[in-house]
């Protein structure tokens, strides 16, 4: 399973998203710190949940960041995370 695969499957079942897109942006860090061969360190993330409702950017951002805690202390160098909730994700075109 790839690191985007597995950042997918604990954020499903941790947050119970709505939407969900990780990219792994590694390839943009290639040379840089953290940046290993093979990629998987760099991930950017767009969580829409309802159980974003009534929190703040930073309550968001700690819900994610515990649901990949192992990941984060291993094999993540870098998460960039926009987490909102269904009604602010209406403003967003894809």
């Amino acid at each position: 399973m790839s690191m985007a695969e597995r950042i997918e499957q604990k954020l499903h079942a941790a947050l119970a998203p709505v939407r969900l897109e990780v990219e792994d942006q590694s390839h943009l860090h290639a040379g840089h710190a953290g940046a290993r061969e093979g990629g998987e360190s760099h991930f950017a993330v767009l969580i829409v949940a309802e159980i974003f409702s009534d929190t703040s950017r930073l309550a968001r951002q700690r819900l994610v960041n515990e649901a990949l805690r192992e990941e984060l202390a291993g094999s993540i160098h870098a998460l960039s995370i926009r987490a909102i909730t269904p009604a602010e994700a209406s403003d967003i075109v894809k």
